[in-house]
């Protein structure tokens, strides 16, 4: 019964800032830094859950140290998610396999 009550209240905290948000921002955001703020913050809230999982998930805070530069260097290079993901896991197995 509890597990219902949290799932309901979780409902309305997300549904009300949703709306909260539409209601204050009815037209288009012309402030620049705000623009730019919200334009990055997916990308920052996807790099605070994931960087702690690259580091801590191998065997081996090296490997996923290793992996995350090289990854990082090969986006600056423009692969896509695909191509980058995998040398990241190629690089995780190689250095988890000789250490």
């Amino acid at each position: 019964m509890r597990i219902w009550v949290y799932i309901l209240i979780m409902v309305l905290v997300t549904n009300l800032l949703r709306v909260v948000g539409v209601l204050l921002i009815r037209g288009r955001i012309r402030n620049r830094f705000m623009r730019s703020f919200l334009y990055y913050v997916p990308y920052v809230t996807l790099a605070v859950m994931t960087f702690p999982a690259i580091v801590g998930t191998t065997a081996s805070p090296l490997a996923g140290g290793a992996a995350l530069v090289l990854g990082v260097v090969a986006a600056m290079f423009g692969l896509g998610l695909f191509p980058v993901s995998v040398i990241c896991c190629v690089i995780v197995f190689v250095i988890e396999g000789l250490l």
